[in-house]
């Protein structure tokens, strides 16, 4: 897993670690770690890598892709910059369909029998990205698979995708992270243990 990118997400805190104090996520998880790689977009440098990693990954692991497909919202400038980079087509797919005007979930030019690869900034439990793979299928796109810069490294999530027979490639994850930012003297080893520990529950 690429340490350079874990260690672009610490200093920019796109992750910010706070094992004494858990964040709340949506889904009602408490969390010790919170990921914002929103903020990637906000420095050129680093979103610039990003979509180089990206883009190799997908060369190496989908290299029949003819679609890039971002999913709303966090992945649609990553799907950007990639689908740029290797001069291909580009979707964003909606968690559900507009209320109004066409009611679209796929935005962009969709095409059944397209192979595509979905775009994530962050995978935690592996639901979203799911829900994309199948409203791309439900079009008639072939999905080769899920793209994303980072990973926690759920259970949960490798069992989901395991079922949708979904293979999933990411830049980092959650040990490298952790391993970073020990080295970076972000948190200390009783915190690494605490941030384990937390992450074996999943």
């Amino acid at each position: 897993m690429n340490k350079q990118l874990a260690a672009y997400l610490l200093e920019i805190k796109a992750v910010e670690l706070n094992p004494e104090n858990p964040f709340t996520w949506a889904s009602g998880i408490k969390s010790p770690i919170y990921c914002d790689n929103r903020l990637i977009m906000s420095y050129p440098e680093i979103r610039s890598f990003a979509a180089d990693q990206l883009t190799e990954l997908i060369k190496t692991n989908f290299p029949e892709a003819d679609i890039i497909a971002g999913t709303a919202t966090a992945g649609i400038p990553h799907a950007a910059w990639v689908s740029e980079r290797m001069n291909l087509p580009m979707n964003y797919v909606r968690s559900s369909a507009k209320k109004h005007g066409k009611t679209n979930q796929i935005e962009g030019k969709v095409t059944a029998g397209k192979k595509a690869v979905v775009i994530e900034d962050l995978i935690s439990t592996g639901g979203s990205s799911i829900d994309a793979v199948k409203a791309l299928e439900d079009q008639g796109i072939e999905v080769l698979g899920v793209a994303a810069l980072f990973t926690y490294g759920f259970k949960k999530a490798e069992q989901q995708f395991k079922e949708a027979g979904v293979p999933c490639y990411t830049i980092t994850d959650f040990d490298t992270l952790i391993e970073q930012a020990e080295e970076m003297n972000y948190i200390s080893k009783d915190q690494v243990t605490e941030l384990a520990k937390w992450k074996s529950e999943f």
